[in-house]
């Protein structure tokens, strides 16, 4: 079979998945694989709060000023993943193995030199970055001693994200998932072992618990590198070309960014709440660390399905079927909004139970309970926003999902934040960011609809100038 015809080919098998196969089995199949990576990205930092917890309120105050931080470089590692992980999956289908090796190699080469730059910067960064979050004297040499640690061990975060992906595009989805519960599973067993200095390692503290994360990461990340290289001979440094480089790094950044762009919500959402709670006492941020690690896990099967949506909503765009897009429209609407009713419930009910895991401190407690009754009631409303975010950037409108999260974050968080403090101190905080994620939600349900229906207009109008 000759190259053009492979083409055709490929096409017709991959439309056969997303252009034409049933709207509801082919997001869910592709959410499903998802799911292990965002559960052992969380699983994390909620091992690390609560054993660290276990060190009194400052160490908890500490840690969640870290949040947010961490978070964004996360976020940014998952977007540059995306991209590679897109290309490499092209080329895959059409067989071309060569290519995507060398789209692997240079991912890594691209996400090691990213990650370490902002891992530079970062590192030295540490006193201005968490002084402008709120940190003061108290938490801020404890922010130094784990972030040190971290900052140092971040290229084995990014890398994993990245690779896994490539894994499962190769069909090795099972061992993708091995890898990424391994690193949690480690992460659990050292990290009492480095904090508290058990079996004769001495008590590290605060720091004990970054060095036991950054060594579980390296157990993934080498085991990672030995499964692309020995089994499916996807690295290839031999044959690095600086001008195939720099045009593959633009095609991995166009995927890239509008992902980021969405991913980055939630850890710029963080920032701003741990800023404005700085001002009230070490006890609101520290809650605010808690609340935030605890809120990702009730994102984690929502955002498996959203990872879904940008390929989705792109190809059937492709191919004209704004119908399809809709459909997948509505059903990832009503799934956010029934899945975000039921979290909030669960966590209405369960919110004490939750805050005593984590705190003897009656004030972290209360507050850390407020925050999880307030604002739980907008987390549908926040997915659908994040959804149709992806949705925009599928019908190829990365400015539009662009603005739509400025709008979210300068017109409505900060502001209705700083008023919530102003009128109702702590618990008003708390009521601003719900009202943001249920204001902001309606925005992108509006904008992502009118979208979709200039795009069927646009295709109709192609339809009759075509006859």
């Amino acid at each position: 079979m000759n190259e053009s015809a492979e083409i055709q080919t490929t096409g017709r098998r991959q439309e056969s998945v997303l252009v034409y196969r049933d709207v509801r089995r082919t997001l869910f199949s592709m959410a499903f694989p998802m799911l292990a990576g965002t559960f052992a990205i969380n699983a994390y930092s909620l091992t690390d709060m609560w054993f660290i917890s276990r060190l009194g309120t400052l160490p908890m105050a500490a840690i969640g000023f870290t949040f947010p931080v961490i978070m964004f470089l996360t976020f940014i590692a998952g977007g540059i993943g995306n991209g590679v992980m897109t290309l490499v999956s092209h080329s895959l289908g059409r067989n071309d193995h060569g290519l995507a090796a060398r789209i692997t190699s240079y991912g890594i080469l691209m996400m090691a030199s990213t990650t370490l730059t902002l891992s530079i910067i970062g590192y030295f960064t540490v006193g201005p970055v968490f002084t402008w979050l709120g940190a003061d004297d108290s938490t801020l040499p404890l922010i130094r001693k784990f972030m040190g640690i971290w900052y140092l061990g971040a290229i084995t975060m990014a890398i994993p994200m990245m690779g896994n992906g490539i894994l499962i595009s190769s069909g090795d989805s099972k061992a993708a998932s091995r890898i990424m519960m391994t690193g949690p599973i480690v992460n659990i067993i050292l990290n009492p072992i480095l904090i508290f200095g058990y079996f004769g390692f001495p008590a590290m503290g605060i720091a004990g618990s970054a060095t036991a994360t950054v060594i579980a990461q390296l157990v993934s990340v080498t085991w990672l590198l030995m499964l692309l290289q020995r089994k499916h001979r996807l690295l290839d440094f031999k044959n690095i070309n600086l001008d195939e480089f720099k045009n593959l790094f633009q095609k991995i950044m166009s995927f890239g960014i509008p992902s980021m762009l969405s991913m980055v919500l939630m850890p710029i959402s963080s920032a701003v709440i741990i800023m404005i709670l700085s001002s009230i006492g070490n006890e609101a941020v520290a809650a605010a660390g808690v609340a935030g690690r605890i809120e990702m896990f009730a994102f984690i099967i929502p955002m498996s399905l959203g990872m879904s949506l940008t390929p989705f909503i792109s190809q059937n765009f492709g191919a004209g079927r704004i119908d399809r897009i809709k459909e997948a429209m509505d059903l990832s609407t009503r799934f956010a909004m029934i899945y975000g009713i039921a979290i909030a419930v669960i966590f209405f009910l369960s919110a004490p139970l939750m805050a005593s895991a984590f705190t003897s401190d009656p004030k972290v407690s209360e507050i850390l309970v407020s925050y999880i009754r307030i604002i739980s009631f907008g987390y549908g409303m926040m997915e659908v926003h994040r959804y149709c975010g992806f949705v925009l950037t599928g019908l190829h409108r990365p400015k539009s999902a662009t603005m739509l999260n400025t709008i979210r974050v300068l017109v409505l968080l900060i502001p209705l934040s700083y008023l919530g403090l102003y009128l109702g101190g702590v618990k008003g905080v708390f009521i601003g960011r719900l009202a943001t994620d249920l204001l902001a939600g309606g925005i992108g349900l509006i904008w992502a609809y009118k979208a979709c229906a200039a795009a069927r207009a646009n295709a109709v109008s192609l339809q009759k100038s075509q006859i």
